[in-house]
């Protein structure tokens, strides 16, 4: 199936007519976005976002970690019980790409030798968001949904003029 065809799909579950349809917002090129792995960018003036590739798939997110802000660029990616998450750079936080859950390594009796841990969700916590290539180009459809997320809290203006910038700037990887 082509990229187009696959856009076509997706745009042909729109929603009622009485409400207004979601809008797509160009990102950038598909070649130039595997090419360099993620990128960040600002959709609608309003939201930082994170775009990145990995394994043959486009993800999109809130570029801020929804546990304390840290930035999720940096953030290596790992599979943990086959699901791929970002893992915050400053408290290692695991968020998994597709839903955003928030995991957490869980032991059902601390008192077993030895122990059994395995991976927990804490739920949703970092806005995910739809990502479509259509011809090459990348288009990001912001998630709307009303239910507040805990990312949604690094999206404010009191954020980006005042706690940001009295945080220290992390180093890029090599």
């Amino acid at each position: 199936m082509s990229s187009e065809e696959e856009h076509s799909q997706t745009s042909s579950s729109s929603p009622p007519s009485s409400s207004r349809p979601p809008v797509s917002h160009f990102i950038g090129k598909k070649d130039d976005i595997v090419k360099a792995g993620r990128m960040t960018t600002m959709v609608n003036g309003c939201r930082d976002i994170l775009v990145l590739y990995h394994q043959g798939q486009l993800h999109a997110m809130d570029m801020r970690c929804y546990h304390s802000g840290g930035a999720l660029q940096y953030g290596d990616i790992e599979e943990l019980n086959g699901r791929l998450c970002i893992v915050c750079p400053w408290h290692k936080y695991k968020i998994t790409l597709a839903e955003g859950e928030g995991l957490y390594q869980a032991v059902d009796d601390p008192t077993a030798k030895p122990l059994r841990k395995y991976w927990r969700s804490k739920g949703v916590r970092q806005r995910i968001h739809n990502v479509t290539e259509v011809n090459g180009n990348v288009y990001v459809t912001l998630n709307d949904s009303n239910e507040a997320i805990e990312s949604d809290v690094y999206q404010t203006e009191r954020y980006r003029t005042g706690l940001l910038k009295a945080q220290p700037k992390p180093t890029p990887k090599k």
